[in-house]
């Protein structure tokens, strides 16, 4: 199914960009399993996310990891945390989140165009 049609200006309106994940700890009192991620956007400051990536990634895999990221929607209360930026991925054949990547180290807070 397709999406519906934007503009260019609506897409230019969408802040895509990469960060490096500081750190990782598994999200508390969690419905699904998930993990907390704190993202290094270089100029962008750091963010904190909610993800629920724990079937194909541990903690230790995700520090040094660059993460493609929403980082201008508003902020979301997730458990007992709040959400700063929505990490990207798509789903496998199960249904398990596999994290959009880039195919280069680039610098944190380079802007998807």
């Amino acid at each position: 199914m397709e999406g519906k049609t934007i503009t260019w200006d609506t897409f230019e309106q969408v802040f895509l960009c990469v960060g490096t994940v500081l750190s990782a700890k598994e999200l508390p009192n969690a419905r699904k399993p998930a993990y907390v991620l704190l993202i290094d956007f270089g100029p962008h400051g750091t963010k904190r996310s909610s993800a629920q990536i724990t079937k194909h990634y541990t903690k230790e895999v995700l520090v040094g990891r660059q993460v493609v990221a929403v980082i201008n929607f508003p902020e979301k209360q997730i458990g007992n945390i709040m959400s700063q930026c929505l990490v990207t991925g798509f789903p496998d054949a199960n249904g398990d989140i596999v994290l959009t990547a880039v195919e280069r180290n680039v610098p944190n807070g380079s802007r998807l165009i």
